[in-house]
């Protein structure tokens, strides 16, 4: 079934756990036309004055595109800072070299159609500050804090041996 989302049905919205800087709006008339995409994700963002898109990061399992509508911003990447604007298409590949990050930099609003593929999960790495989130759980971690596979595996036998005498009982 096709749908139609009318120019006259915007409604940008902040997400409610932004903060300060980072007050990105969305467009919510996706949702209230009851789209769910499987596999292409997407979204039509506003980006205010002084505003950043996200913290600076990278999808391991996504690549995400970004098509510039109205307005220009600055664009931060990997290769350093450029201004990008109306018309412009931006395509960030999967991985550390599609890292990303958008500052509006002018007086006037910038307008993007944000398009990612989707899979049903991903992980992204926030380089700036060390952290890794896994999508869509939003559970959080420092990255410097990874482990061997086996840290805290090592008392094996005394795990099975309790399991054993519990299923004994």
């Amino acid at each position: 079934m096709a749908t139609i989302i009318r120019k006259e049905e915007r409604d940008y919205q902040p997400h409610p756990g932004r903060i300060d800087g980072f007050r990105l709006l969305t467009d919510q008339s996706r949702e209230r036309h009851g789209i769910h995409p499987q596999w292409l994700n997407f979204d039509l963002r506003q980006l205010n004055p002084g505003q950043y898109c996200a913290a600076y990061h990278f999808h391991r399992y996504a690549e995400e595109m970004f098509l510039i509508l109205a307005g220009a911003a600055t664009l931060r990447t990997p290769e350093g800072l450029t201004v990008v604007g109306e018309g412009d298409i931006l395509f960030f590949e999967a991985g550390e070299s599609g890292a990303h990050q958008l500052y509006n930099h002018t007086d006037a609003p910038c307008t993007y159609l944000d398009l990612r593929s989707h899979i049903g999960h991903d992980v992204c790495e926030y380089p700036d500050s060390d952290k890794i989130i896994l999508v869509p759980h939003g559970e959080t971690y420092r990255r410097s804090d990874q482990l061997p596979y086996f840290d805290g595996e090592t008392n094996i036998r005394r795990i099975w041996a309790q399991l054993s005498h519990q299923d004994a009982k």
